[in-house]
Parts: structure tokens; C-alpha cells; sequence
């Protein structure tokens, strides 16, 4: 068998798994593998895969098939970790026929090999001790307990924690100290248990809990097993009860499903069983400790400095801006970030799901959705406070995602005198958040034809700015574009910016560059006839700049 991954230019990624055979690829219907690129011909390369190689031959192709730089004029044997390239497709070789061991498990697996997680021994003991916790507990305060704050509570548990280990428990695991055993221990009875220390660890961006004795953290963009363990289902059943309860949220076996956020802004989203057959899960995508400002997303790399002084002036004169991406990409970041170029005079309506935005101006009215209660009543959506939004007289209106009706509601805003108003949406290009734009307008239950929903995206929508998160776990700006007219049945689309993939460095890492397509938008033009200073020489047209506008302190 032969197994490989083909991978678009917005990273998007399809998975093969091919037995023993010959096989055809290319764009043509007769092809067993369809190469989605225009560069691709209709038989572009053949596959011949035996028990113990895999053989790739191109068929005379137009534009060629590539390894490392040379185009192939011979049969080439495919090992792993191999990269072939079709125009903008990438063919990522995962195991070859030889290799029956990683066919088998697969290569992700590898997220585990170097983990060595708790063992059942510690489990047990911090069971063992957790129940005598709340035994102790139970009998010296009992009527005290329910009137007590999280933190006296807390200074509870530790004390009973302390005794109970002094008195009752004769050996430590030789990897753990009493004092780490009373921490954890204490965390998992009246805290976050196994997800504090990997909430303080400010190196992890999202933690994945899938059920009680898996838990995976993203660091630096990749995916690893943490050596920490829930004691239970139980326990980590408490713990999503205590993420939810303050925020006056509840999840149980009527209500499945919840969405909520930590005292520090990190989103949570919680399921359970039965809908969740892996046991209680939680994914919580960490809030960032530190206001990050466009400096910080110079040094990820996700943009350009022209980019940069491109998306603040877009910012600063107005310009209604959406951030379009998949999930991870890393849209509310960059959406958090664009706010810091709203001025101090202005009014800011923000609307979200989960309070997520940090915005640093003095005169910002943050507002929440609410789902239902118990009894089905008292919801308040997201199209509910972009309406009531539009009675608060705001200058900016800045919510946090559009996944339905309320994209209507916001469109009609955008061409009412909001002008510079931000919002991000799911979508993998340009293109695709046009259309599911559209069919979001559509979500709010009105009757309009796709024509007029069309020209009210194109007259409120000025800015487009696409955000991938790439194969090797990086974040990048891979397009700026302009949302010029429509155009028959569709709107035309400008690109002001790109990002330039150049192939993969020896380390993995995805190599590019960003370009500017040489393109000035209309908005740019029309402000240097106003009389405002601003610099085209950033859109690779030097000779039109018209004097420099200046990078301020707020970068920084």
C-alpha cells in the first residue's frame, strides 16, 4: 500500500491510501486520483504500486512533474516523507509499500512515542486521596462549605490536602514530590486539574481533552500527547461544570454542548456523552497574556511590513474589513490586533459568541450572546445584539464571527454610515467566504435574489483578507484583496497582496515570500486626491507615492 497526502495552495490537505495497482492522476474524469490545478494535465502522471515499491512516471505532461526542483524524465521511487509537485499541488508521501509498521499505524502516531504519561499507580493514589479530601471536608465544615469563595475553598483543600498526606500516605512516586502531589490533587478537587499547568504555560495555545486520560496540547503550531491524566470522568465532568457555572451556563444530558470562556478570555467549548463517544471532551483556545500589536505578527511572519502599513491605514480611513480563514488560522488574533488602529474618539459596539476581544480604547461597549436556559427561554443571538447594536449609536461596530443571519444585519450596518467596521468568517479563500457569505445572508430567512444579496456584499465589504494556518503549523496572510463591483453575477475580487509559496526548507518549514500584485485600491487613490499623505510605493508603484505616512508607537 501506498499512502500520501495531496496539498493545495491554501494548504487544504487530502488523504490517499492506495493498494497495490496502477493508477492515473491528473484533472481528467478517467483519472483515479483528480489533480484540482489548472496547471494539471488531463492524464498528468501514472502510479505503479507493487508489494514492496511505488513507482511514479509523468505522462508527458504539459507543465511537468517535479521533485526537488528538477522536473522527473524518468520513473521515480517514492519513499517517505517525499514531496512531488503538480503546479500548485503538492504530493506529500506518509508510507510506502515497504513499510507495512507505519501504513499500519499511521504517522501521526508519532505524537506519542516520546510521551510518557501518569501512571495507573499515581492515578489511583491521587484517587485514593481525593476522596479523603472531601470526606475531610464533608466533616469539619460541612455547613460552611457552600458559603465559602473559590479561594477560601481552595485554602481548605490545601490544608486538608497537606494533613492527609502527612498523616496517611507512607510513599510518594519516586517522579513526584509531596509538594507536586498536594498541587495536583488540590487542583483536580476545587480547580482546573490536569489543565492548570498547561494553562500557565504560556508555550501552549490550545488544549484538546478527549475524555479524561488524553489530553493534547498545540505548541509552536503542532499537535503533542501531555503526560497528564484526569482521575476520572467524574472529575473532569466537576471541572466543566466549574468552567460553566459562574458564567451562568450549564451542561448536562438535555443541554450537551456549551460554549464558554475562562476568568483570563481563553474560549472553551465543552461536550459530553452522549454526543461525545470518547468521553467528556473540551477544547480551549488560550487568550494570549499580552496585548499583541502588528509588531508581533511581523515577528511570526505572518505579514509583511508593507502589509502591515497597508491593513493599518485600511483601518484608520474606514474601510469595512473581513478577515476570512479556517479554523486555527488565527482570524480573532488578527482581528484583536486591526482594533488597536480604531481612534480613541470613537464609539466601539463589540459583539461575540464567547468574549474573546481585548480592545485597549477607553470607550468600548462589549456585549455577549446568551443561549437558552432550562426551561428554553431567555436567548439572545448574535444577529439579536447586531440589531440592538445599531440603536447604541456606535462608530465601529466589530464582531467577532458571522456564522449565520446576523451577516445580513451586519451587511446592512456596513452600508449605513458604519463604515470601518470588522468581522471575521470561516472559509478557506477569498472566493469561498464570498459564497458562504451569501448563503449566510440567506440564514436570516429573507427573500432575496442572489444578485441583490451579491451587490449589497460588494457595496459594504472593502477589504478581504484571507488567513491560513500552513502544513508545518505557520500563520500567514496568504491574500489581501479588494472587493471591487460585481460584475455580471459576480463579484470581482482585486489582489493587493499574496503570499508566495517557494517550496519546504530542509527543516519542514514552508519557504515564500509576500508579494505585491502592483495594484492601488480605489480607496487609496481617492484619499491622496483628498489631500492625505500615504506611501504607494508599498504596492510596488514608487513613482505615484505621495509622501510617507509613518509607522507610530502603537506598533510596538
Amino acid at each position: 500500500m501506498l499512502e500520501f497526502e495531496l496539498v493545495d495552495e491554501h494548504s487544504n490537505t487530502t488523504s490517499y491510501v492506495l493498494e497495490e495497482g496502477e493508477y492515473l492522476l491528473g484533472k481528467g474524469d478517467q483519472c483515479d486520483v483528480i489533480l484540482a490545478d489548472s496547471h494539471a494535465s488531463r492524464v498528468h502522471c501514472k502510479l505503479h504500486i507493487s508489494q514492496d515499491q511505488a513507482l511514479l512516471e509523468d505522462n508527458s505532461s504539459t507543465n511537468g512533474t517535479w521533485y526537488k526542483g528538477e522536473r522527473l524524465d524518468s520513473e521515480l521511487a517514492l519513499k517517505a516523507d517525499d514531496v512531488v509537485e503538480f503546479g500548485t499541488l503538492k504530493l506529500v508521501v506518509k508510507a510506502v509499500p515497504n513499510d507495512e509498521f507505519a501504513m499500519f499505524t499511521g504517522t501521526n502516531r508519532r505524537l506519542e512515542s516520546n510521551v510518557v504519561q501518569e501512571s495507573e499507580e499515581l492515578i489511583e493514589l491521587k484517587r485514593r486521596i481525593h476522596s479523603m479530601i472531601l470526606e475531610y471536608l464533608d466533616l469539619r465544615k460541612r455547613n460552611n462549605l457552600q458559603e465559602m469563595s473559590p479561594e477560601q475553598l481552595r485554602e481548605e483543600a490545601q490544608r486538608a490536602t497537606h494533613d492527609i498526606i502527612d498523616e496517611r500516605v507512607s510513599k510518594v512516586p519516586d517522579a513526584l514530590t509531596k509538594e507536586e502531589l498536594e498541587r495536583q490533587v488540590v487542583a483536580e478537587a476545587v480547580g482546573l486539574g490536569a489543565l492548570e499547568p498547561l494553562l500557565d504555560d504560556d508555550s501552549v495555545t490550545e488544549v484538546m481533552v478527549n475524555g479524561a486520560d488524553q489530553i493534547y496540547v498545540e505548541k509552536n503550531g503542532r499537535l503533542s500527547l501531555a503526560e497528564s491524566r484526569f482521575t476520572g470522568t467524574q472529575s473532569l465532568l466537576a471541572i466543566i461544570d466549574r468552567i460553566v457555572a459562574p458564567l451562568g451556563r450549564r451542561i448536562d444530558e438535555s443541554s450537551p454542548m456549551v460554549d464558554a470562556r475562562l476568568p483570563d478570555g481563553s474560549r472553551v467549548n465543552a461536550i459530553i456523552p452522549p454526543l461525545a463517544l470518547n468521553g467528556p471532551t473540551i477544547t480551549i483556545r488560550k487568550f494570549a497574556k499580552k496585548n499583541l500589536y502588528v509588531n508581533d505578527l511581523l515577528k511570526f511572519g505572518t505579514l509583511s511590513e508593507d502589509m502591515a502599513r497597508f491593513i493599518k491605514s485600511c483601518v484608520e480611513l474606514k474601510q469595512n474589513v473581513v478577515i476570512s480563514g479556517g479554523t486555527g488560522s488565527g482570524k480573532t488574533t488578527t482581528l484583536n490586533i486591526l482594533s488597536n488602529f480604531i481612534g480613541e474618539d470613537d464609539r466601539i459596539v463589540t459583539i461575540e459568541d464567547a468574549a474573546e476581544l481585548k480592545l485597549n480604547q477607553p470607550h468600548v461597549v462589549s456585549l455577549e450572546s446568551r443561549p437558552a436556559n432550562a426551561e428554553g427561554k431567555g436567548k439572545v443571538s448574535i444577529r439579536d445584539l447586531v440589531i440592538n447594536a445599531l440603536r447604541m449609536r456606535p462608530d465601529r461596530i466589530v464582531v467577532g464571527e458571522c456564522r449565520g443571519g446576523e451577516a445580513l444585519d451586519m451587511l446592512q450596518a456596513m452600508n449605513t454610515g458604519h463604515d470601518g467596521s470588522l468581522t471575521t468568517g470561516h472559509a478557506n479563500s477569498p472566493s469561498d467566504f464570498l459564497a458562504r457569505l451569501e448563503v449566510m445572508v440567506l440564514m436570516a430567512g429573507v427573500d432575496l435574489p442572489s444578485r441583490a444579496i451579491r451587490e449589497q456584499i460588494a457595496s459594504a465589504v472593502d477589504i478581504l483578507i484571507q488567513q491560513s494556518r500552513l502544513s508545518d503549523g505557520s500563520r500567514k496572510i496568504t491574500h489581501i484583496m479588494e472587493v471591487e463591483a460585481i460584475e455580471g453575477d459576480t463579484i470581482k475580487l482585486k489582489p493587493i497582496f499574496e503570499y508566495v509559496r517557494k517550496g519546504n526548507g530542509p527543516d519542514g518549514k514552508i519557504m515564500g515570500e509576500f508579494v505585491a500584485t502592483g495594484y492601488v485600491p480605489a480607496f487609496y487613490r481617492q484619499s491622496i486626491e483628498q489631500g492625505i499623505e500615504l506611501d504607494t510605493s508599498i504596492f510596488g508603484d514608487t513613482g505615484a507615492s505621495a509622501g510617507i505616512h509613518e509607522l507610530q508607537d502603537v506598533w510596538n
